[in-house]
């Protein structure tokens, strides 16, 4: 099979794409043909050496990726046959392989894409999908709620407005230059901004006539969210879930006593509950795709274009989940 596989840790240019062996699947697994692979910013760190929210670095070369969709087409000693031929998706929790014309994963994390759905929108859900079902638990989002969205045109963003207009809430979102304003306000905000513009807390207040925002759902930090939190009404919350504006890879989130609260990690877990919380919200996010509530934005990449995947993606020159297609 063809692979991107990075051999030293370092620039978008070590990704290779190259030929390598085969997977087996072993007892309790399956191989799925991948026809949807899922970037997500921690590949870029873990690609220059730096581990993020992971236990530890992987050991080169190593195949990153860790979402997946394919067709199931070999099964492991002890894996029901009923999987054979069966459309899947999965995250592949902190083992890497997804970046791959097959990869291997234990039969416990399939789970059947719904006949509504193509292999990447199930990628994009399966790990974008399930960190928005889990930032949306600690916000009681309804008809007199206003939230602000930064970073409204990205994967975790787009999916962040549907679910706030969802809930009849009036939505403002953020994104940086004309195009991706324009697809914000495409995807339902009631307002889409551009925050390179520095009037842009000025054009919200203005927006909003004497209202105050009642929710910010940050993944950027930085300056954005010191102006985004100065626009919070009293008893507003600011819930941190990256911090991409301040650099994810060495930089800091911007947490304000009192008001800003970090939503991702185990507390994100805990308040999912379940024996299984990864996957409760994992069937939460398929679930809500599947019925037609949220529709995830997708950029797609050849496999073998990982490497300007990965730049685009750093560069903030993306729109939606990034996913790479063999």
């Amino acid at each position: 099979m063809h692979a991107i596989r990075l051999h030293a840790f370092g620039p978008a240019e070590n990704l290779v794409h190259e030929r390598v062996e085969d997977p087996v699947p072993g007892p309790g697994q399956v191989r799925v043909a991948v026809r949807a692979a899922g970037v997500h910013l921690v590949d870029t760190a873990l690609r220059e050496g730096v581990r993020g929210p992971l236990p530890e670095l992987p050991e080169l070369p190593t195949i990153p990726g860790r979402e997946v969709a394919g067709v199931v087409d070999a099964l492991g000693e002890g894996t029901p046959g009923t999987w054979l031929g069966k459309r899947v998706v999965a995250h592949l929790g902190f083992a890497p392989g997804g970046y791959a014309e097959l990869a291997v994963t234990d039969a416990a994390r399939l789970h059947e894409i719904p006949g509504t759905l193509d292999f990447a929108q199930a990628v994009a859900m399966i790990g974008t999908g399930r960190t928005t079902m889990g930032i949306v638990q600690f916000a009681e989002v309804g008809p007199d709620s206003v939230v602000l969205v930064p970073a409204a045109a990205g994967g975790i963003g787009t999916l962040l407005v549907q679910y706030a207009k969802n809930a009849g809430a009036t939505v403002i979102g953020l994104a940086g230059g004309p195009a991706k304003t324009a697809r914000v306000a495409a995807g339902g905000a009631d307002l889409a901004v551009d925050y390179r513009d520095p009037a842009w807390p000025q054009k919200v207040r203005a927006h909003l006539g004497g209202r105050t925002v009642t929710v910010v759902f940050d993944g950027v930090g930085g300056d954005v969210a010191r102006e985004a939190v100065a626009l919070l009404g009293p008893g507003g919350k600011h819930l941190v879930f990256g911090w991409s504006g301040e650099g994810m890879k060495d930089g800091e989130p911007y947490l304000v006593d009192g008001v800003s609260e970090q939503v991702v990690g185990p507390v994100m877990l805990r308040r999912a509950g379940g024996p299984d919380p990864m996957r409760t919200l994992e069937l939460r996010a398929l679930a809500e795709a599947a019925r037609g509530r949220l529709t995830p934005a997708v950029q797609r990449f050849p496999l073998a274009e990982a490497a300007a995947a990965h730049r685009a993606l750093e560069n903030r020159g993306t729109i939606g989940k990034v996913v790479l297609e063999p």
